[in-house]
């Protein structure tokens, strides 16, 4: 059976959404929808399957402007935190808060300052195996190549993680063919600044969750989006890296500020 292109947490009416990683690694927040709803809330977790960021967008605000009760409360982790961004720029009557889990930093650099710190952590065998499945992936078939990037997602979160619990990943729909037309696209949205600039057509309360031991830069998210924003409140969380859900020292407190910035 193919996955569905949304699942529906809880009961109607959904006034939240939470969007996923990668791109291309759809069902990896679902313990965050899943934990949301466990409070009486109406959450949808939609898979994104376009291949462009503004083909995502869109994708994005079909689904939610049926389904969802707006405007609502977006959540987006990683690279769904930039999702959930483009969204409010271009419909900003769809939402009414963002919620930025793990964002990759807005500033041109900070991109660089993330791929150094992951190399900086890896020990000889993870370099080895990221060079093996990086060298792999471009000569494989379709198949295989969502089977290579599966498993340097999993060996990436655990370079990107702290002190975490052991993780296994269930119900995520790898996309390689997401991943390389995608990222690549959003990677110049920042770097040649029109991704920061959509803070001008973003007026509703932006909250940014960010361990602190994350690869991206904290202060790649912190810095531009408190100078850019009337509404923004920036949460540095102790002793946890890219997934705060995973993190043994700080998933407890990762789950008391998620609750109250989607009740604020």
């Amino acid at each position: 059976m193919p996955e569905p292109a949304l699942r529906f947490h809880g009961r109607p009416p959904f006034t939240l959404a939470v969007l996923h990683g990668g791109p291309g690694a759809a069902g990896e927040a679902a313990p965050v929808a899943r934990a949301l709803a466990r409070k009486g809330r109406g959450v949808l977790e939609p898979f994104q399957t376009r291949t462009t960021p503004d083909g995502q967008v869109r994708e994005l605000a079909g689904v939610l402007a049926r389904h969802a009760a707006s405007p609502l409360t977006v959540v987006g982790f990683s690279w769904g935190a930039w999702l959930a961004w483009l969204l409010a720029s271009k419909h900003p009557r769809l939402v009414g808060r963002l919620v930025l889990i793990g964002s990759g930093g807005f500033r041109p650099g900070d991109g660089l300052i993330a791929q150094t710190e992951r190399v900086a952590r890896m020990n000889e065998r993870q370099r080895l195996a990221y060079a093996a499945l990086a060298g792999r992936l471009p000569l494989a078939s379709p198949r295989e190549q969502d089977v290579l990037f599966a498993s340097l997602g999993r060996l990436m979160s655990r370079v990107d993680a702290h002190d975490p619990f052991p993780v296994f990943s269930r119900n995520v729909v790898h996309s390689y063919a997401i991943y390389r037309r995608v990222w690549p696209a959003a990677d110049r949205l920042r770097a040649s600044g029109r991704l920061l600039a959509c803070a001008d057509r973003i007026h509703c309360p932006v909250i940014a969750l960010h361990g602190d031991r994350d690869p991206h830069p904290a202060e790649g998210v912190r810095l531009p989006l408190s100078e850019r924003l009337a509404d923004f409140r920036f949460v540095l969380l102790p002793r946890c890296g890219h997934k705060p859900w995973i993190e043994r020292q700080a998933r407890e407190a990762f789950y008391a500020r998620l609750n109250e910035a989607v009740a604020s």
